[in-house]
């Protein structure tokens, strides 16, 4: 794997793991990190690695953009830096591994965004979450997008107007992260729900996600629409033709990809 200035990347068997690593900074996204993320998450999505698990170094997950890049940004270069993060947000759904966040201390306003936009997450039970410009002078616009979609509006609105942290144990109940476990327990956790989220047709696996984004917002009959020649067309795949085989002929599947 290449080699960066604000992130690690670490590659052990069918895993990738990418380890922001600004704990100076508490990881907060600047532009320059956002490229590396960004350009991380491309690579590792190039790969046959089944499996990508976004981390931070230090006692910070993420506290989200960095205000001093920002604060010396003219408008159009704040935009260009929210599309940067928002090409990054996109990369992380449209990859064909798994990406599971792993989370420990605080993750807020872009980093929050992070969390949410990872298709699983897993929290420690010191982790906490937030939106902090309702309380400040700048709106967390672009990081509700995600959470918005996790956690439904009145618990988005609360999050979003308050600014307030929420512990590991409301993000779960609130659906922003699938597994709230002890500190020491964190690494297992995540691995074992990653193997889970892993197992079978990688091929299979990486349309499957990549059907679930795009029919997730839409009207039920157009997500029907949607699912349906998706699904026809699955059926062709070698790993559906092998699934199938080995179930009826009652043995375990040898997977061709």
């Amino acid at each position: 794997m290449a080699e960066y200035e604000h992130i690690l990347v670490k590659r052990d068997g069918d895993t990738v793991t990418i380890t922001m690593n600004r704990a100076v900074r508490r990881n907060s996204l600047s532009a320059d990190h956002l490229a590396e993320l960004l350009a991380a998450f491309r690579e590792a999505g190039e790969t046959d690695a089944t499996g990508i698990v976004l981390a931070g170094a230090g006692p910070v997950f993420s506290a989200g953009h960095d205000f001093g890049d920002v604060a010396a940004r003219d408008l159009m270069a704040v935009r260009e830096l929210l599309r940067l993060c928002t090409d990054l947000m996109g990369t992380m759904q449209s990859v064909p591994q798994i990406v599971i966040a792993r989370v420990h201390g605080l993750a807020t306003a872009a980093g929050c965004q992070l969390v949410a936009t990872c298709d699983l997450a897993v929290a420690a039970e010191s982790a906490g979450f937030a939106l902090p410009g309702g309380k400040g002078g700048w709106f967390c616009h672009t990081p509700a997008v995600p959470v918005a979609r996790s956690i439904g509006r009145k618990r988005l609105m609360e999050l979003a107007l308050t600014g307030d942290v929420i512990d590991a144990a409301t993000a779960l109940d609130w659906g922003l992260v699938n597994r709230v476990v002890p500190d020491d327990s964190l690494d297992e956790a995540v691995a074992s729900l990653l193997e889970r989220a892993t197992r079978g047709s990688r091929a299979s696996k990486a349309m499957g996600k990549q059907t679930l984004y795009a029919q997730l917002d839409r009207p039920e009959a157009d997500a029907y629409a949607l699912a349906l020649e998706v699904m026809a067309s699955a059926s062709q795949l070698p790993g559906a033709r092998e699934g199938m085989a080995a179930f009826l002929e009652k043995r375990s599947p040898v997977w061709p990809d």
